[in-house]
């Protein structure tokens, strides 16, 4: 194929896009209606640090709904079909919680009434639309800053100090306390009593990512309640698999049709490190790092979905996009877990990334390959302001090239491999 100007690739992509229905029309179909259950098509809309919304802290509560409902429209635009809305960014809340402050990210000061329900709105604009809407939770972080001074007076870390672990300029809630676990659980589920959530969502953070000659300070948690593991690293796992479990009964017990899904860095474990993991030499892996045994929430059907962020391109060396999609597929067939791919468009056009996400067909590319392995269910975009801002038509790449018919919300069923497919895991 000759090479296409960027402009003349931009300008067919937006051709293509045009004949999507429009918020005012077909986008405000009420969810599952006029067509059939498919694929997932997600994006992520992050609140932490004002990332996509709200797009500064300290906007009226009509500005914070204008630039929502336009999200959400984008959304539909894209043909998308679900939003992960990041309801709870930092031990702080995006609804009216009794449990803990509103988010400094909504008015620049937390704790303070923003004027409005951020995610009860969100859940019926999205439904509005034909949209699933998923709340993200963050289960640990505290806040991005050292100085719990900062915090809001009533906030429960300010109460709680013995339950804060600082590290690497941030706090964060002790994992390792069962009461801190136990209100954690509490904060985030007081929202699905609340709102009609399609899902509850977690990413990637568990225990902090490591730092170079920083540790984790759990050692007295870990003395009053880690007898019986072999070393501190298996305590941790056990307390986060137990964050899993509980959290997963909970939900279904409170609200049965809302499901339970975990976005994952994306690699488990190297294969040098277990023969079972990838043939990745990530810098990272969750079971040893983050203390996430992702592997085995998926296995075992603790979870509804999981969507390991598969945030490089195919190709590369240490973490072969390609590698990992054939692995996690591998790690999910014959399980009830359904598997979604988490999809780097932030690097899109980024001249700090390889050559590979200089190329606007490199996300469709992945989305290609991935119709090869019949476990993947789906993938998810990060984040809501590229797909806005669509880097050089890498959105709209994949849109014109994969997503030309409307999509009726996630199937939720579970799909079994069939014919000559191999995991090649």
């Amino acid at each position: 194929m000759g090479r296409v100007s960027r402009r003349a690739f931009a300008a067919a992509a937006l051709s293509a896009l045009t004949v999507m229905p429009t918020a005012s029309a077909a986008a405000r179909r009420p969810a599952g209606v006029g067509t059939p259950a498919g694929e997932m098509r997600g994006m992520w809309i992050a609140s932490v640090d004002n990332r996509d919304w709200p797009s500064a802290p300290g906007l009226s509560a009509a500005e914070q709904h204008a630039e929502l409902t336009a999200l959400l429209d984008t959304a539909v635009r894209y043909r998308l079909n679900t939003v992960m809305l990041q309801v709870r960014p930092a031990a702080d809340a995006l609804w009216p919680s009794p449990h803990e402050p509103w988010s400094v990210y909504l008015t620049g000061t937390q704790g303070r009434d923003p004027g409005w329900d951020p995610l009860g709105t969100a859940v019926a604009e999205a439904h509005a639309r034909g949209l699933e809407l998923h709340a993200w939770f963050n289960p640990y972080r505290v806040a991005l800053h050292a100085d719990p001074s900062r915090l809001a007076a009533s906030h429960p870390a300010r109460r709680h100090p013995d339950w804060v672990v600082p590290y690497g300029g941030r706090l964060y809630y002790n994992p390792g306390l069962p009461e801190v676990r136990a209100f954690v659980q509490e904060a985030m589920l007081d929202a699905v009593r609340r709102y009609p959530v399609d899902a509850v969502h977690f990413d990637d953070y568990f225990y902090p990512y490591p730092l170079p000659g920083q540790s984790f300070d759990d050692a007295a948690a870990h003395d009053a309640h880690g007898a019986g593991f072999p070393d501190r690293a298996s305590w941790r796992r056990d307390n986060v698999d137990r964050l899993v479990r509980e959290m997963a009964a909970r939900i279904k017990e409170i609200r049965p049709g809302t499901q339970f899904g975990i976005s994952p860095f994306g690699v488990w474990r190297n294969s040098d490190t277990d023969p079972r993991g990838s043939d990745t030499a990530a810098g990272v892996q969750t079971y040893d790092d983050l203390h996430a045994d992702t592997r085995t929430w998926a296995r075992e059907n603790w979870i509804d979905y999981i969507c390991p962020q598969l945030y490089w391109h195919i190709g590369h060396t240490a973490a072969d996009y390609a590698t990992l999609l054939a692995w996690w597929a591998g790690v999910v067939r014959d399980t009830r877990t359904r598997l979604y791919l988490g999809e780097a468009l932030y690097k899109a056009g980024d001249p700090a990334q390889p050559a590979a996400w200089q190329q606007p067909a490199e996300l469709s590319r992945h989305l290609a390959l991935a119709k090869r392995y019949p476990p993947v269910r789906g993938h998810v975009f990060f984040s809501a302001r590229e797909v806005t801002a669509d880097p050089i038509g890498a959105m709209s790449r994949v849109a014109a090239d994969h997503y030309r018919r409307p999509a009726g919300p996630p199937d939720r069923a579970p799909v079994r491999a069939t014919g000559s497919w191999s995991p090649g895991a």
